[in-house]
């Protein structure tokens, strides 16, 4: 298949969704990790692995006989909201067929979250069953970035032509996930959101302040005339990463 046919990969709901399967249960089948639909832990083979998958099943192998530039894969658990990411030269506009390079990045930290919410969770418009499911269709999202930018330079899932195009691979409606949150976590367990006052206990010293952040933990600034952070009125503050367990709202 030449890259053009790429475009021509038109499959029906039902069709994205035996495929997605197929994928679903050879990963399970191969990975040493991942062997349900929980998600414990992962590593980059995974992703390698993940995406021979899709290669094969849904693009009829033209990575691996048609694609001449390089891709490589890397996972985070830094990532809190965003669930991938593709990151991609910024001169990618200029460079030849033989020096594209294309990074897929996935964040593994909304996935380990999957079950602190009992509620439903939605990814690209369709309802997941567990994390699992979830992962396909967010590394489903990314591979779409993936042939926009190899066929057109550019990516938008914002723009008609990705929607399109996402649609047509794999039946998406949405280009965005429902997936839990930490600042939904906070404040659904912990009754904790961003701007509330806290207070919290460091070497039994018992210190207040206000969250100014929250990912796997709540940044929290504490007034201090010697802190090295300054607001706008010339206000100091210190800044502590402090558990969600540990802060009691005042």
């Amino acid at each position: 298949m030449d890259k053009a046919g790429l475009l021509d990969l038109i499959q029906t709901k039902r069709e994205a969704e035996r495929k997605r399967e197929a994928v679903r249960s050879s990963f399970i089948a191969a990975s040493p990790r991942v062997n349900g639909g929980a998600i414990t832990g992962m590593a980059v083979s995974d992703l390698q692995l993940l995406f021979s998958l899709y290669d094969a099943i849904f693009f009829n192998s033209y990575f691996t006989g048609s694609f001449a530039g390089s891709i490589t894969f890397s996972l985070s658990t830094r990532m809190s909201r965003s669930a991938g990411k593709i990151i991609y030269p910024r001169n990618l506009k200029g460079l030849p067929p033989d020096q594209e390079k294309y990074e897929l990045r996935l964040g593994l930290t909304l996935f380990f979250d999957y079950y602190r919410l009992s509620r439903e969770k939605k990814v690209n418009g369709i309802y997941t069953r567990d994390a699992l499911e979830a992962f396909l269709l967010v590394f489903e999202h990314e591979l779409c970035h993936l042939i926009e930018l190899h066929l057109f330079r550019q990516s938008n899932c914002q723009k008609q032509r990705f929607k399109s195009l996402a649609y047509n691979l794999f039946g998406h409606t949405e280009s965005y996930h429902q997936l839990p949150t930490s600042r939904e976590i906070a404040a659904e367990q912990f009754n904790l959101n961003i701007g509330d006052r806290v207070a919290f206990t460091v070497e039994n010293h018992n210190l207040e302040g206000i969250i100014n952040n929250i990912n796997k933990r709540a940044t929290v600034m504490v007034p201090d005339h010697n802190g090295d952070y300054r607001d706008a009125r010339g206000r100091r503050y210190t800044k502590w990463y402090v558990p969600l367990p540990s802060l009691k709202k005042k």
